[in-house]
């Protein structure tokens, strides 16, 4: 399992409350390790300064920096003072993402959490370009944690791909169960769940093959997936029971069966960095996170493919 003992903690610069700060120390105090309370901040009035001196400017640069630091200083008051091991940085950028991508590629941390915003408990988390971003080219696993408390009896779900021949498909299937496992283990004994989908019967051979049967077709790759899921349960000892293989889109199934499971985070798997396609082909996964109510988990696989 990769130990996640030092984690980076993204902060919503416009938030008081800070969740993904909140769920970090949840984290620390069952696996230990350190927490980066990481803050990237500009000022567009620094801009109408240019007249000043350079000493000057930089003075009021560094005053500003200064106020937000005791401003996070305050928000993380509460778990320093209990002993949390956090640091606090706050620097000056004025692209908040690609700050927090750098402090990524630079901090060799093992996990980071970021707030992903939810206005409404029956609407999607929504995320915003930068929470895009760090998904998509993250090297280190990103859990983004949604503004409503952890639901009482939580599972967590994981979304497997059942139908590649890809080896490195089924490498990371591998991975997500054994490091969801892993972590279910230290963090409140979370049941583990896995959810798979299988394509609907495609209704032009149908039309086309007057003496194809449908249903026959439907029962074979169901039973194509089930023993896909079987040879993926069995190492890790789960129970048929807490395994799903659903007919449907997968950006229909995976958020319906999470909501079903009373997930309190679903993890997905990320290949590349130019987009999330692990559990599913193309954009599949990117239209699955869109409709999550959820927090998510994306893992990346342990080599990428060139």
């Amino acid at each position: 399992m990769t130990q996640y003992k030092n984690i980076l903690v993204a902060i919503d610069p416009d938030q008081d409350d800070q969740p993904a700060l909140r769920r970090a120390v949840y984290l620390n105090h069952r696996l230990g390790g350190k927490i980066t309370a990481f803050l990237a901040i500009y000022d567009l009035s620094y801009e109408l300064t240019t007249a000043l001196a350079t000493e000057e400017r930089e003075s009021m640069r560094q005053e500003m920096i200064q106020q937000r630091t005791e401003w996070l200083r305050y928000q993380a008051r509460v778990y320093i003072e209990s002993g949390v091991d956090i640091v606090l940085k706050v620097i000056w950028h004025n692209r908040q993402q690609e700050a927090i991508l750098q402090e990524i590629e630079t901090g060799g941390y093992d996990l980071v959490l970021k707030m992903a915003h939810q206005y409404d408990r029956l609407e999607a988390v929504i995320f915003t370009p930068t929470d895009w971003q760090i998904l998509r080219k993250s090297p280190c696993p990103v859990w983004m944690v949604k503004d409503q408390p952890w639901p009482e009896d939580a599972t967590a779900v994981v979304a497997v791909n059942l139908v590649s021949d890809d080896q490195q498909h089924d490498d990371l299937n591998r991975k997500l169960v054994r490091e969801t496992q892993a972590l279910a283990s230290q963090v409140n004994q979370t049941a583990v769940r896995l959810v798979g989908a299988y394509p609907i019967t495609p209704v032009n051979l149908a039309i086309e093959l007057p003496d194809f049967d449908a249903q026959s077709y439907s029962d074979a790759v169901r039973g194509q997936h089930l023993l896909a899921m079987k040879a993926l349960r069995q190492p890790f000892s789960i129970d048929s029971a807490d395994t799903y293989v659903e007919q449907g889109e997968p950006e229909e199934v995976i958020p319906e069966i999470a909501a079903q499971l009373n997930a309190g985070v679903v993890v997905l798997g990320n290949f590349g960095r130019t987009g999330l396609s692990a559990a599913f082909l193309g954009n599949t996964a990117e239209q699955v996170i869109d409709h999550l109510r959820c927090d998510l988990l994306v893992i990346r696989p342990d080599a990428l493919p060139e």
